[in-house]
């Protein structure tokens, strides 16, 4: 690095002009934008004022309660201050979580001024939630949904969120003469030029394209209809599997989470593992597309893939994944195959996949009938559920780890977000049909009814999972908040056929995009599937490294053999267009 490179780019006159300009006039947009008309009243899908009601109620109720809180904490901070006079040497009053990155700064420890404002902090944000938590007469719902809202502001107002309280800024700012803050005003406005939102990115989309450095593994679209493309691949050995192998993705993502960087990529493993490799690629629906419901996904997507590999492979019976909401699409098509005496499906594999909807963690707070009401009556007039309603729901379920630490990287450090192929699918969003997510909202999770025999009936056939003995493989992960993996286990007590359950570590994707040359988390399984899921996890062997080989042994089970090698087009199906297809590059507008 020459001396050039080490000086400081101090910001100048003209450079802090033209930053305050475009300041200016964003935030007349943004004024402009959502003043400037009648506004309606805000959302308020959690219900919170309806619950802040009722907590008003308790406290009044229980004002002793409140005392004893406040008493509690006034005792903490004479602690807190009693410590910080004697320099520091008594144990700390409140720490962080061990999962807390937020004060990973070794001057939160050792900078008294640092260590006062944090365990301030912890101090007061515990007191608040605590009041909640132990207010009387609440039910758990309305504890639940309070104890959210109120967490979203104590976040939001954490000291690390703030230039002069964070000792990180503070000493890139001084390191750089405060280029670290204008550089991060610049990529605020950048974002908000881009998007038209006030929202922080993820990952720096200007890193990758989709064809191009995303979802490049070789291979052709052979079918389409107005709900998804199926896309086979070209094979990589010199024989393949005779079974061919099709994946379900989720209705709400794009298929390519499956098909990500070379070196991370489940599909092209799969390929190099000699299956001959189909993937459904769902379109993403806007308002032509409003009727569309649960049945039409399963009637046009997993069995008019079946139809469509058997004429491109002269094959009957496949070997089908199903990814998070793909399984459940996956479990309830089973169930109406079995109904009809149709076989085709070999062995069935379920990602995360919940069947039981008995409980969906910290998702329930958004489910209920009064806001699936309201919800309804939006989505019907827009004609989808708008992806990105999703994508901000479950990052303000992680507001930590999935918003607050990329707005201190971005605005307060002035970093670009890093190129990372998995944050940046995550963004790339997908609508769902106003007729499907009523449907699905409604009878799964609100309702609990694929569970029960004939309790939803898809195509004029009563839904009945208990009749499925079709071989199942389930993975669920163990870090998992939006299919808890305690409930996706339930699975095994459901289905009449052979189930191997396995849990791996991390979360819902990065435990299931684990490739095995990165040896990263491993997982546990068991011969037994008994009723309780804490005692499978008692009965189970840890073992290191990606499921995947294992996975790839019980899938050789039903290969079928070994046939030449397919490529795509030379069955009765032609080649359409080249992998990834069309429907995968169908963006929201927001998201650029």
């Amino acid at each position: 690095m020459s001396a050039k490179d080490d000086e400081v780019s101090i910001p100048n006159a003209a450079e802090l002009l033209h930053t305050s300009t475009r300041l200016t006039r964003a935030s007349f947009e943004l004024w402009k934008h959502n003043f400037s008309s009648a506004v309606k009243p805000a959302d308020d899908p959690l219900r919170l004022a309806e619950a802040s009601s009722e907590l008003g109620l308790s406290l009044m109720r229980d004002p002793l309660q409140v005392a004893r809180i406040q008493a509690r904490m006034w005792a903490d901070y004479l602690a807190l201050a009693s410590r910080t006079l004697s320099a520091g040497s008594a144990s700390p009053v409140v720490s962080p979580q061990r999962t807390d990155r937020r004060f990973r700064d070794d001057a939160w420890n050792d900078n008294p001024v640092f260590d006062l404002i944090k365990q301030s902090y912890l101090i007061a944000g515990k007191g608040i939630v605590d009041v909640i938590k132990h207010a009387d007469g609440l039910d758990s719902d309305t504890r639940q949904r309070l104890e959210f809202g109120v967490q979203q502001v104590v976040d939001a107002l954490a000291p690390s969120n703030f230039a002069l309280t964070n000792p990180t800024v503070l000493r890139a700012a001084l390191q750089t003469g405060g280029r670290n803050l204008i550089d991060g005003l610049n990529n605020l406005l950048d974002d908000f030029a881009a998007t038209g939102r006030l929202e922080v990115p993820m990952a720096d989309a200007s890193h990758f394209q989709v064809g191009r450095d995303l979802a490049v593994t070789p291979g052709k679209v052979v079918y389409q209809n107005e709900l998804m493309q199926l896309v086979q691949y070209d094979g990589t050995t010199e024989k393949v599997n005779r079974t061919p192998l099709l994946l379900m993705p989720p209705w709400m993502n794009k298929f390519y989470v499956m098909d990500l960087r070379p070196g991370n990529s489940l599909i092209q493993w799969l390929v190099d593992q000699g299956h001959t490799v189909f993937v459904i690629s769902w379109v993403n629906p806007g308002k032509e597309l409003a009727h569309k419901s649960f049945e039409h996904y399963m009637l046009e997507g997993p069995l008019a893939a079946l139809d469509a590999i058997e004429q491109a492979t002269g094959e009957s019976e496949v070997n089908v994944v199903g990814y998070c909401l793909g399984g459940i699409l996956l479990a309830a098509a089973l169930a109406w195959m079995a109904a009809k005496g149709d076989a085709r499906i070999k062995s069935a594999t379920m990602l995360t996949s919940m069947v039981d909807f008995g409980d969906t963690g910290e998702v329930s707070m958004f489910i209920n009938e009064q806001g699936l009401d309201s919800l309804e009556a939006k989505i019907w007039e827009q004609g989808y559920l708008d992806g990105r309603s999703v994508y901000d729901t479950f990052r303000a379920l992680r507001a930590n780890d999935l918003i607050w630490s990329f707005y201190v990287n971005s605005y307060l450090m002035g970093n670009k977000p890093a190129a990372f192929d998995l944050l940046y699918w995550n963004s790339d969003s997908t609508n769902m049909p106003a007729a499907m997510h009523t449907f699905f909202m409604r009878n799964m999770y609100l309702k609990n009814l694929l569970r029960e025999p004939g309790g939803i009936t898809l195509a004029g056939v009563p839904i009945d999972v208990s009749t499925v003995k079709t071989p199942t493989y389930i993975l669920s992960t163990i870090e998992d908040h939006i299919a808890p993996w305690k409930t996706t286990y339930q699975s095994t007590q459901l289905f009449a056929g052979p189930v191997k359950f396995v849990l791996g570590e991390s979360g819902h994707i990065a435990g299931v995009i684990n490739p095995p040359a990165k040896g990263k988390y491993g997982y546990w399984s068991s011969a037994g599937n008994p009723s309780d899921a804490d005692a499978w996890l008692d009965g189970a062997r840890h073992r290191k490294g990606s499921w995947w080989p294992d996975w790839g042994r019980w899938l050789n089970r039903f290969a079928g053999g070994k046939v030449s090698t397919r490529k795509p087009g030379d069955g009765k199906l032609p080649a359409l267009e080249a992998a990834p297809g069309s429907y995968v590059l169908m963006r929201n507008e927001q998201d650029g």
